[in-house]
């Protein structure tokens, strides 16, 4: 067990290297069982998180402000076009002055090709940790949650365990890549045999993946990626199906859409379930386009864990805001 952590960020998923991961998820158990007991944990106390959004959110905005009351806390809610971002304040600047005011730095931005260098710029000026709520590459909170929900659900040794990250239609809107390319990254490490499945025009960034490979190779797992959704979920443990922007393909919004709609057949559904394991489970990060994305029998149905696996946001959070914040 890594036991100093104070300090850290957490900006990529490979910024806590596995026995640090283990250690987060040994206190996040432990943060869920004391909850569960109705005990205090307020190893916080008097401590105060700056939450930067510069996209909407529900369950990381709950989560994160709920966790930090746990411990004993504060959040602060800021919302960037409430401040003066757009008059002038920079990375540098907020690093810098939020750095000084707060114990910890908080930023969701998950604008393409800006997010992920506008969190490093602020933790290069910061004083405090800063923490990745989601940029444009990385979402490692979202995957701290899904690996303890994974854990929950299939036990401790998942060596061998099929993991199915596959593209899914939806109709909303470009949604960013970060949930498939953290999970790539991260779950290899895990013993997991992870395939990525895609239409050929929704590639993942060309670095993720070399980075996924390496991963696997230092862990001795499977890596696989396909075009082919049924293939895909044949005989899986875990499938984790969600939509992702064509970004790496053409940055342009439009065009981008168009594609989508190209592949309105990639639905996570009662027919490509029974493709997979029995006992598989079904994991979404949320919100899901229903009926477009998934559907109504699987989002609600008994293989589902949509639910267990957002209240796992919250106890991974607060087990790395108490072990970098403390």
């Amino acid at each position: 067990m890594k036991t100093f952590l104070h300090g850290r960020d957490l900006i990529g998923d490979l910024d806590f290297s596995k026995e640090e991961v283990e250690t987060v998820l040994e206190v996040a158990f432990d943060l869920k069982r004391k909850r569960a007991l109705n005990e205090l944990t307020p190893y916080l106390r008097d401590k105060v998180l700056a939450m930067l959004f510069f996209f909407s959110s529900t369950r990381t905005r709950g989560s994160f402000e709920a966790g930090m009351a746990h411990l004993g806390g504060h959040a602060a809610f800021i919302e960037s076009r409430t401040t003066q971002i757009s008059h002038g304040d920079t990375p540098k600047e907020i690093g810098e002055i939020f750095g000084r005011y707060f114990d910890g730095i908080a930023i969701r931005h998950v604008d393409w090709g800006v997010g992920n260098g506008y969190l490093n710029e602020v933790a290069r000026a910061s004083r405090v940790p800063v923490l990745n709520m989601q940029c444009d590459i990385y979402h490692p909170f979202q995957c701290l949650a899904d690996l303890m929900t994974i854990i929950e659900k299939k036990g401790r040794d998942l060596r061998k365990k099929k993991m199915v990250v596959s593209w899914a239609y939806a109709a909303s809107y470009q949604k960013p890549m970060s949930v498939p390319q953290s999970l790539v990254l991260q779950m290899p490490r895990f013993g997991m045999d992870v395939t990525l499945a895609h239409p050929p025009e929704f590639k993942l960034m060309p670095e993720i993946i070399n980075m996924a490979e390496e991963q696997a190779r230092k862990f001795g797992t499977r890596f696989e990626v396909v075009e082919d959704m049924d293939a895909a979920f044949k005989d899986a443990d875990i499938v984790y199906a969600k939509s992702w922007g064509a970004m790496v393909h053409t940055p342009d919004a439009e065009e981008g859409a168009r594609i989508i709609k190209k592949y309105e057949s990639w639905i996570t559904d009662e027919r490509r379930m029974k493709l997979a394991k029995p006992d598989a489970i079904y994991m979404h990060p949320l919100p899901a386009d229903r009926n477009i994305e998934v559907t109504d029998g699987v989002m609600d149905g008994p293989q589902s864990v949509v639910y267990d696996e957002a209240e796992n946001r919250m106890h991974a959070q607060e087990a790395v805001m108490a072990l970098t914040m403390s």
